[in-house]
């Protein structure tokens, strides 16, 4: 029985996550804070979060800077030294929270890189590429990095923007489970919003260049290649055959296929965005 609270803060933003919210929150018992953060939410995300006694934040974007996860750090930065943004389809075992409590202590780091297992078609994928985040640092640290999205985004929450924090980064070795429950309907939705704002940023970056400098390595390596016919194969091959995705049988084959199209739609759409732009300007 653990008794002393973690000094950690951990928001989960949402919209209608009724399915996913309950295990979530279930896991959360040894943090000593957790707030909902809810972009309007019509289903019974609110309630949900009420009853496992979690504070209840609303958020309403306008379409200017900050988005949700920054606004709340400027906006209600939260008292503990800590804070660990985590999505309502991830979910927290002991052993990961067992390590991250040891981490904290004795670290002299302001950030933790955490990694991932993925469920796809209701089944745990043990082998392909991993998704590896940075949702833990310190209080006042850094931020979200900064775009200007005004009339050209719909993601009111920080997607695939990186925190960009004054120190060094750790990485924590227990695998936290990304396991969405609202099906494969959800799953295409999302990544086709997902596709045409990494196709707009794209073009948003071709006019402000300097926008790249604060950008990981790893941002640098897919926003120099979106635009290149052999990245969606090259990521299957990555994937599939280099991280072994294939011993995941017919579901391995299938999330791999889904990964390199979504690298294939973004490309599609700046190319299209190009081509609009070339002909709006010769009218």
């Amino acid at each position: 029985m653990h008794t002393t609270k973690l000094p950690i803060t951990v928001v989960i933003p949402v919209k209608n996550e009724e399915r996913n919210l309950p295990l979530c929150l279930a896991r959360l018992a040894r943090f000593e804070r957790v707030i909902v953060v809810d972009s309007g939410s019509t289903d019974q995300t609110q309630a949900i979060s009420v009853a496992h006694g979690c504070e209840f934040v609303s958020f309403r974007w306008d379409g200017h800077y900050p988005k949700k996860r920054n606004w709340l750090l400027m906006n209600h930065a939260p008292a503990t030294p800590w804070v660990f943004f985590l999505d309502a389809d991830e979910y927290l075992s002991d052993a990961f929270v067992d390590e991250l409590a040891i981490a904290i202590e004795m670290t002299t780091h302001v950030g933790f890189r955490v990694m991932y297992s993925t469920y796809f078609l209701g089944r745990k994928l043990k082998y392909g590429a991993p998704m590896i985040k940075l949702p833990i640092f310190r209080v006042g640290s850094g931020l979200y990095e900064r775009i200007d999205e005004q009339g050209w985004s719909t993601l009111d929450m920080e997607v695939h923007e990186h925190p960009v924090l004054n120190g060094s980064v750790g990485v924590l070795h227990t695998l936290v489970d990304h396991r969405d429950y609202k099906g494969l309907h959800a799953y295409i939705a999302r990544h086709n919003e997902y596709s045409t704002w990494e196709a707009r940023r794209y073009m948003r970056l071709l006019q402000t260049p300097e926008a790249m400098a604060h950008f990981t390595p790893e941002q640098r390596a897919k926003y120099g290649n979106l635009t290149r016919w052999w990245l969606p194969p090259a990521y299957f091959f990555y994937s599939y055959i280099y991280k072994r995705g294939f011993l995941d049988g017919l579901v391995g084959l299938a999330f791999a296929k889904m990964k390199a199209i979504y690298f294939s739609q973004i490309r599609l759409k700046i190319i299209e965005m190009s081509q609009d732009q070339s002909a709006s300007s010769s009218r």
